[in-house]
């Protein structure tokens, strides 16, 4: 996979802004359960007051709770209020550290006022502990005791209350501020209306902003995916395009098809995924661990506990659904080979009665494929009720030791549920990324395939420095000592093969099967490179030329009759694209196909199906003949292309075309003796090795393989008047 995010670099710009919207969305998550906290414990238990610093306070208070401050908090509260008639009012400017240092200096004096204030039998054991006589004031009774006795009663209260957990009293201290709304008027109902409908409208904007943010992220990686899968497929077509028959040979097609379509697909897919989950999984679950640390770390076990048995179960799973992740996508290549057989050979299967063998034949890559996927699946499926059960324990494990921590102050209920709420973020982080460890293997393999095509070094490449012919020698093809064997292959297919055909001429080659008659013409346009010797077109070796120079000049008509979907003026025009109406029908005239095209509706605007199967297989051969004629090229290469024909068409169109094509060169791969007798040379192979050269005539004389061949197919009358 990673040799394939180069690719993404045309999509840098959208990929950075994908990881923007995800930490917008991964920071709008992680404040939900911050705000569901506020709302219970401040909106619900603290009624609104977020802690325990009055924004109205009246003087006569503050004068009482400043009897139970040291220097430095009686300080701190000049400083942040200002006084209004019989009120303080907190000033607008405190930040939230001065705040903070406040709630800490009202919190105590709150509580120990509040206690004295309270007819309590706690109230009365405080006031006996501090020496006020009973039915007093208390206040009043301490505003009278001497500074030192004051300042020693308040530190022996102060370290009473030491022991005692901050949210308690910081409970203590809103319930003070409440008390203190109330006396000055202020309608507390409202507060906390105010309070929880600002804390809810604040949840809803950012649940908008989360759906803004996943949607866009969704749009976005999406592009970015199709973008990666549209480049990937362009380059991969692009090189399988420019392989040579050697590696046509190491790739089959069926797995080229899988490589170009499933594979890159599956790459797609994942990496759409990949923005989604795989990027936005760390920055959830890292945040929710911050947020954690920051709401209680002494529960934080148990989220170690959690991810610790999740690793666990991924490690488990990877180590037995792995090997068959890699094996699913050669299972795949063997469906798509044997259906391409099957149905390209069916004509063969039902004229054999095979019908039963072949099915049997794909049941068996079928049901391979079935149950490997079926496994994969099951063992992915048996992952999601572990992960839900992980998810269940921790939650239960939170609530269990949270409640111990609620009963004995040291939480609140709020911080509780976002303790939750995070807990599950950060499972949900690694469950999103177990998710995609089902697709990433598979991905993984497909890209590996993917990238063995791209990385297979072509073993035909243009020079350099290409050499264009002189324009002084047109239309001549040479062999010069020239000989070949396939790649792996032990011995020599074609053995010192030399001759010339000059412009205008006709040069036939003939031979018994296998001896290499159509090797021989493929080495012309460089479908494969000679072994050694060379081979020259218009007088420069073709390894010297640019492949498409080179076949710029060829005109070439393969043994089996090729068509592509569209028309047949289409068809005919494949290889030169700008010619002339008139210049289609000549062709197809000269081709001989003129007469059947014409009785077609369309003519030559008649639909060609894929492969040409709607028309016959002498009329595909004729199509593909008047195709490279109506290119006008120096060189034509006839394959075997008159095997199809009947005599009197092929004697016809041999015709038409030596008048038609006087400046042409022309190389005929034939089996019959009548197409070739009137070519000006005849090359005659056997076994590779060069058997003759020269006329008919000249053969019939010097040539005994030759003179087998013309006596196997002609009598001895039809050659004595040849």
């Amino acid at each position: 996979m990673i040799k394939l995010l180069k690719y993404l670099k045309r999509s840098a710009g959208y990929v950075v802004l994908i990881v923007l919207l995800l930490f917008l969305q991964a920071y709008c998550d992680l404040s939900l359960p911050d705000y569901t906290s506020k709302i219970v414990n401040v909106g619900i238990q603290q009624q609104g007051i977020e802690d325990g610093v009055p924004e109205k306070i009246r003087t006569a208070t503050m004068d009482s709770l400043r009897l139970f401050m040291d220097g430095d908090a009686v300080s701190d509260t000049e400083e942040a209020y200002t006084q209004e008639d019989d009120l303080y009012i907190l000033k607008d400017d405190i930040d939230e550290e001065t705040r903070e240092q406040l709630n800490e200096d009202f919190g105590k004096p709150m509580l120990i006022l509040s206690g004295l204030s309270k007819d309590s039998q706690e109230s009365k054991a405080m006031m006996d502990q501090m020496g006020i006589p009973e039915g007093s004031s208390p206040v009043e009774t301490i505003v009278q005791m001497p500074e030192e006795v004051r300042e020693k009663m308040t530190s022996a209260m102060e370290e009473k209350f030491e022991e005692m957990p901050d949210s308690i009293v910081t409970q203590s201290a809103v319930a003070f501020v409440r008390a203190e709304y109330e006396a000055i008027g202020e309608d507390v109902d409202a507060i906390q209306m105010n309070y929880i409908k600002s804390a809810g409208i604040r949840m809803v904007l950012m649940a908008l902003l989360i759906m803004a943010a996943s949607v866009s992220v969704v749009f976005l990686s999406s592009r970015v995916a199709a973008a990666l899968g549209h480049d990937i497929r362009r380059d991969v077509y692009r090189k399988v395009i420019g392989f040579s028959s050697n590696e046509y040979h190491k790739f089959s097609t069926a797995s080229l098809i899988t490589r170009s379509t499933n594979d890159v697909q599956q790459v797609q897919m994942t990496m759409a995924m990949m923005f989604r989950i795989v990027l936005y999984a760390p920055i959830l679950g890292l945040g929710g661990v911050l947020r954690v640390l920051q709401t209680n770390s002494s529960m934080t076990w148990i989220l170690g506990v959690g991810v610790v048995l999740i690793l666990v179960l991924i490690g488990m799973l990877f180590t037995i659904a792995m090997p068959k992740f890699t094996k699913l996508q050669t299972l795949i290549d063997k469906l798509n080979l044997v259906t391409r057989e099957i149905l390209t050979g069916t004509l063969v299967i039902r004229a054999f009665s095979r019908e039963k063998h072949e099915e049997e034949r794909f049941e068996d890559a079928n049901r391979t494929l079935t149950k490997t996927n079926l496994f994969v699946n099951r063992c992915m499926t048996f992952m999601m009720p572990c992960m839900m059960l992980i998810m269940n324990g921790i939650s239960v494990l939170i609530i269990y030791n949270g409640s111990y921590a609620v009963d004995g102050g040291n939480m609140q209920v709020g911080d509780m549920m976002a303790f939750i709420q995070y807990a599950m973020q950060i499972i949900m982080a690694f469950l999103m990324i177990t998710a995609m460890s089902i697709m990433l293997p598979r991905a993984n393999v497909a890209a590996l395939r993917i990238v063995e095509v791209l990385e297979t070094k072509n073993s035909l490449e243009d020079p350099e420095h290409p050499v264009q012919p002189s324009g002084n020698e047109k239309g001549t093809v040479e062999f010069d000592h020239v000989s070949f064997a396939y790649p792996d292959a032990g011995e020599n297919v074609l053995t010192d093969i030399s001759f010339k055909a000059e412009k205008g001429q006709t040069l036939a080659v003939i031979g018994s099967t296998g001896s290499g008659k159509s090797t021989l013409v493929n080495l012309i346009p460089r479908f494969y490179d000679a072994t050694s010797g060379s081979i020259r077109v218009d007088g420069v070796d073709v390894r010297s030329m640019s492949q498409k120079d080179l076949r710029d000049r060829l005109g070439y008509v393969p043994q089996k009759g090729i068509l592509f979907s569209g028309t047949i003026d289409s068809n005919i025009r494949y290889g030169k694209t700008d010619i002339s109406e008139q210049e289609v029908k000549e062709a197809a005239e000269i081709a001989q196909a003129a007469d059947f095209i014409e009785e077609k509706n369309y003519r030559y605007q008649s639909p060609v199906a894929q492969g040409g199967t709607n028309v016959s297989g002498g009329q595909k051969q004729r199509l593909s003949i008047a195709r490279a004629i109506a290119k006008k090229p120096e060189i034509l290469i006839f394959d075997d292309s008159f095997s199809a024909l009947d005599f009197k068409t092929d004697r016809t169109l041999r015709e038409a075309l030596k008048k038609h094509t006087k400046d042409t060169t022309t190389i005929i791969v034939a089996q019959r003796i009548s197409t070739i007798l009137s070519a000006d040379q005849i090359l005659v192979l056997d076994d590779g090795k060069m058997a003759g050269l020269g006329t008919h005539k000249e053969l019939m004389k010097n040539c005994e393989v030759y003179r087998q061949i013309a006596m196997s197919q002609l009598s001895e009358e039809e050659l004595a008047n040849e």
